[in-house]
């Protein structure tokens, strides 16, 4: 029996304000496995995630996410095995929160708000901001830190979750090279030794780990082309997408 994928959309619509952001969408997921989604602005990228993750609701078709459909309690169980690091996170410099009590917010997203963090879980959350070059600033205010330094503190809030997927909105958009490779390097490791599902949103054409094996291009919100390729051979496939795209709005 072929086991059930840990994402997958049927015929996937999404409309409002007259606007259709995603038009019949069918994607299949398997656990595991490293997507890049790419595609110009507008066409239906960060929907589709929000979509995954309980934010968006379907106008019509199916979504099911690790065997459960999003909405009521499903959504909140979801939600605790999916992280989401989302393009941007405004930040209050006056927000009474350290890097660390945020990042430790993800760990009580697993467990609930009643259970106590172990010693485990703490180990675990230095861990990880130690592997992107955090620890450093654990106990700097949220609001006192570069983009660099909050991207990389979303992403160590997701990975304190311990999620069976994430899903990356952009995470090196605009970020130094130093940055790039930080979080590039955290999410191969990531993708290795715990065999977690990457849902990865990208412009860049460099921005990518080398695990990922299969890029999906999106235009006008449907899928314009869904290509499996050896890890870290995809960057021909998504340059040629640019290309095509490039030629469809100069046509």
């Amino acid at each position: 029996m072929t086991p059930e994928p840990i994402l997958e959309l049927r015929d996937a619509v999404v409309a409002y304000n007259g606007t259709t952001a995603l038009a019949g969408v069918s994607l299949r997921v398997d656990a595991g496995a490293c997507v890049a989604l790419i595609g110009s602005n507008g066409a239906g990228k960060t929907t589709l995630l929000t979509v995954v993750n309980g934010f968006t609701r379907l106008s019509a078709g199916v979504v099911r996410v690790l065997g459960m459909t999003p909405g009521g309690m499903d959504t909140t169980r979801i939600r605790r095995r999916v992280g989401y690091v989302a393009q941007t996170q405004a930040v209050d410099a006056r927000m009474p929160i350290t890097l660390i009590e945020s990042v430790m917010t993800g760990v009580y997203g697993r467990l609930g708000w009643r259970r106590k963090p172990s010693q485990h879980d703490h180990a675990h959350v230095h861990s990880i901001l130690d592997s992107l070059r955090l620890l450093h600033l654990a106990e700097r205010p949220l609001g006192h830190l570069s983009g660099g330094e909050t991207r990389r503190a979303m992403i160590a809030r997701c990975l304190a979750q311990k999620p069976d997927m994430m899903l990356l909105d952009e995470p090196t958009a605009s970020l130094d090279d130093a940055s790039c490779d930080i979080i590039m390097d955290i999410m191969e490791q990531v993708h290795q030794k715990a065999q977690t599902t990457l849902l990865w949103v990208t412009h860049d054409l460099d921005a990518l780990p080398p695990c990922c094996t299969r890029t999906v291009r999106m235009h006008n919100g449907v899928i314009a082309q869904d290509t499996s390729h050896a890890p870290g051979a995809g960057h021909g496939e998504m340059a040629a997408a640019k290309h095509n795209e490039s030629g469809i709005a100069h046509g």
